[in-house]
């Protein structure tokens, strides 16, 4: 990818590297929160609280902040992708 960023302006490539870090960031936090309570997703999470198998509090505050997380992750992301594309057209 060297050749990529040969011809892709400073900014953007900044630009391109913090939103590449975020999209990461998020997921790992993400997968922190749901390993604490054992499950691979928010739904499973989920089910956990609604069958009792887990408390409430703070369990449903783990699957809003799972479910935020996962959702600005998919909105970095497609910055990401956006700004890749117009990188390429140029």
């Amino acid at each position: 990818m060297p050749e990529f960023f040969e011809s892709v302006a400073f900014e953007t490539a900044t630009e391109i590297e913090q939103l590449a870090r975020l999209a990461y960031e998020l997921r790992e936090n993400r997968q922190a929160v749901l390993q604490f309570h054992e499950v691979a997703d928010e739904a499973a999470l989920l089910q956990k609280i609604q069958s009792g198998e887990v408390a409430e509090h703070p369990a449903y505050e783990h699957y809003l902040a799972a479910r935020i997380l996962e959702d600005t992750r998919e909105t970095a992301r497609a910055a990401l992708a956006e700004r890749v594309k117009e990188a390429n057209r140029t």
